[in-house]
């Protein structure tokens, strides 16, 4: 099969095809025959050599979601059969032709979808799903706050958060990108470049923020969470923050959590898979959620994917098609 190799840590040309042996499922694992793959900020971290893949997962074939038909059947499945169109999360391999994951962590894909758009999917629905409606405990009625809203994880998070109930606020680098949210359901987007979020929402109160910037992001965060708020990190692209107000966050008995999924164990993400079909799947087919995507290119192409989404002018998914 054909794969997408990180050659050496550096920048996206050091990424290249080569040819690799079709992976043979293990016990409770199915075989898929990759349609599309989706593409995450943790892949440029993990070619740069700042990410590693958990240990027993694939180190130089990056990919952690992605879309086919299984192909194949390890002893023990009993969940799928071969032929069905599934999407799922994994640790690694997605870009490539063909992949193996645990039948738990696999999803059907709503015939609503198509390969491309069901590759969009995993990661950003179950890094919503565990760190806005488990760890935040977003409640209907709550005002969120999700930076990067024109992220994956930001499409996501605006959309589920509206349609559980609650008003959504977000942040983004572009008048375009802000539209983009709002057409999604965000209440309101704001152009960080242009505008302070902490003077624009310090009257309004948020509930439950999901961050990704970190840095001098916090202590805005902080100051404009309401009592009993809840502050949930999945990342933190400005590094850590300078400064700690510990007496402000006791006064508004504020949480502070954060979560990475990637290194999380099989019953942990099969868990999270259950709640997501129980929850999330009816939305889709439902034509209550939308995916967006930015563009496709075939996974001949990974290297011009990595310069896109380093380039941060896109707005949605960047995902790579088998041809």
């Amino acid at each position: 099969m054909k794969a997408v190799i990180i050659t050496k840590p550096g920048g996206p040309e050091v990424l290249k095809i080569e040819e690799r042996p079709i992976p043979v499922p293990s016990e409770n694992e199915v075989l898929i025959k990759v349609k599309a793959a989706g593409l995450n900020r943790s892949d440029i971290a993990q070619r740069k050599g700042n990410y590693p893949a958990p240990i027993g997962t694939i180190q130089d074939v990056l990919g952690l979601e992605v879309a086919g038909t299984v192909e194949d059947l390890g002893k023990g499945v009993r969940k799928w059969k071969k032929g069905d169109n599934v999407m799922a999360l994994i640790s690694g391999g997605g870009y490539a032709e063909y992949v193996t994951v645990d039948e738990n962590i696999c999803l059907a894909i709503p015939d609503t979808l198509s390969f491309t758009e069901a590759a969009s999917l995993p990661e950003a629905l179950f890094t919503v799903w565990d760190n806005v409606f488990r760890r935040g405990r977003l409640k209907p009625g709550e005002n969120f706050l999700i930076h990067g809203g024109s992220s994956g994880i930001g499409i996501t998070a605006i959309q589920l958060a509206k349609a559980f109930g609650a008003t959504v606020f977000a942040t983004a680098g572009t008048d375009e990108k802000c539209k983009a949210c709002e057409d999604l359901g965000a209440d309101i987007c704001i152009n960080y470049k242009e505008q302070d979020f902490e003077a624009k929402l310090k009257e309004k109160g948020i509930d439950v923020i999901l961050d990704m910037i970190g840095g001098d992001y916090f202590a805005k965060n902080i100051n404009i969470l309401n009592a009993d708020g809840r502050l949930v990190y999945i990342n933190a692209m400005k590094g850590n923050p300078k400064e700690f107000n510990i007496m402000k966050m006791m006064q508004k008995r504020i949480v502070i959590t954060g979560s990475t999924l990637r290194g999380r164990d099989i019953e942990f993400k099969s868990a999270l898979a259950k709640e997501i079909e129980e929850h999330v799947l009816p939305l889709i087919k439902q034509g209550k959620f939308k995916t967006v995507i930015d563009q496709t290119f075939p996974l001949s192409e990974a290297s011009k994917t990595h310069e896109l989404m380093e380039s941060s002018k896109h707005i949605g998914k960047i995902i790579l098609v088998n041809e």
